[in-house]
């Protein structure tokens, strides 16, 4: 599994001068949550930059960790910080905006000026499952590639991508999935992607998908849900996506009708 780039000490050489003003009619929790997060506005501490604990950052502050508590919290509903399983509390990754058009995560990532890189979890030809067999028009007796896979950017987990496609479409092995998007090996195999539905929604991390994506479970994930078509208008891929919701924007443009 990729390797977490935090570091405990950022926070604290961030917070050496930093003093509240416990006269001050502004709660505490209030005024250490805006201390923090104009350290990372400014960049002091940067995404991925892991926090202290709770009693450490408390005694640094000198305040309760109760307090301490609520500024953190103040932060994570904000969107500043986020927590990640086995890590701790660290401060969120810029997300990555992907416009309304039909393009591959990995080249979208790679265009940002990020790195992406992919987990294979599994690849196996098998009857259709139940939820891509409306969307891909096939039935249960039909064979499809399934896929699951695990995207990082700069090394942390930003999607847990389940894919499936009509078992004649192509063939995929695991080395190709690990190092170039899908829909660049579809359009190499001569596909021709056309057009594509999706909808966007919102769930709660279960278990596995928080094991997964390393992160808490019950944590916010943006779910995707697309069926993508080739020239012909033949179903060529059901996907459902799954993204931290700290890693993901949607951006579009609006105009007058």
């Amino acid at each position: 599994m990729p390797a977490d780039h935090g570091e405990v000490g950022t926070l604290a050489d961030a917070l050496m001068n930093l003093r509240l003003d416990h006269g001050s009619p502004v709660p505490l929790y209030h005024q250490a949550a805006v201390a923090i997060e104009q350290l990372i506005v400014d960049g002091g501490l940067p995404p991925g930059a892991k926090l202290e604990s709770e009693v450490e950052l408390a005694e640094r502050l000198g305040i309760s960790r109760p307090t301490m508590r609520a500024a953190l919290k103040e932060l994570v509903d904000k969107g500043m910080l986020v927590r990640r399983r086995g890590v701790g509390t660290v401060v969120a990754a810029v997300p990555i905006t992907r416009p309304l058009a039909l393009t591959s995560l990995h080249d979208d990532l790679a265009q940002s000026g990020r790195t992406p890189t992919t987990r294979v979890l599994g690849l196996e030809r098998t009857p259709c499952p139940a939820e891509a067999r409306e969307p891909l028009g096939l039935s249960e007796e039909d064979e499809v590639v399934d896929m699951w896979r695990v995207r990082y950017a700069d090394d942390r987990a930003i999607a847990l991508m389940h894919n499936v496609l009509p078992g004649d479409l192509v063939e995929l092995g695991a080395t190709q999935l690990e190092h170039t998007s899908l829909y660049r090996l579809l359009r190499d195999a001569g596909v021709e992607l056309h057009a594509a539905t999706q909808r966007l929604g919102a769930t709660a991390a279960d278990s596995e998908q928080a094991d997964r994506l390393m992160i808490e479970r019950g944590n916010p994930l943006v779910a995707v849900t697309r069926t993508t078509y080739d020239t012909m208008a033949r179903p060529i891929e059901y996907a459902r996506l799954l993204y931290p919701a700290d890693s993901y924007e949607v951006e579009m443009t609006l105009v007058e009708r």
